[in-house]
């Protein structure tokens, strides 16, 4: 099976900047010593600092779902829980 790619564009709300990025670093470390992450690195746009991206490869499909339901994550959903004004997933495959 090949390698998964994860694209995740996470929007907060424009109060909630500093609340969002600190809670999505705390993912980090967690989630990059998680079996079957290749990388996992959070970036943020330099001209709309509310515009989070993570973008993440994944040894499977299936080990990324196991970090999609791991508790960091759920802990994760509960501090930003009506802090993110948009969140978008994208799961893709390289093809060069």
């Amino acid at each position: 099976m090949s390698q998964l790619t994860i694209v995740a564009n996470i929007t907060a709300k424009p109060e909630q900047i500093d609340l969002v990025k600190t809670e999505l670093l705390k993912l980090i470390d967690i989630t990059r010593l998680e079996q079957g992450c290749v990388t996992y690195d959070l970036h943020q746009d330099n001209q709309d600092p509310a515009h989070f991206m993570f973008y993440e490869n994944w040894e499977s499909r299936e080990l990324w779902q196991t970090h999609m339901n791991a508790l960091h994550l759920a802990v994760y959903m509960k501090a930003t829980d009506g802090a993110v004004a948009e969140f978008t997933l994208h799961e893709m495959t390289k093809v060069a």
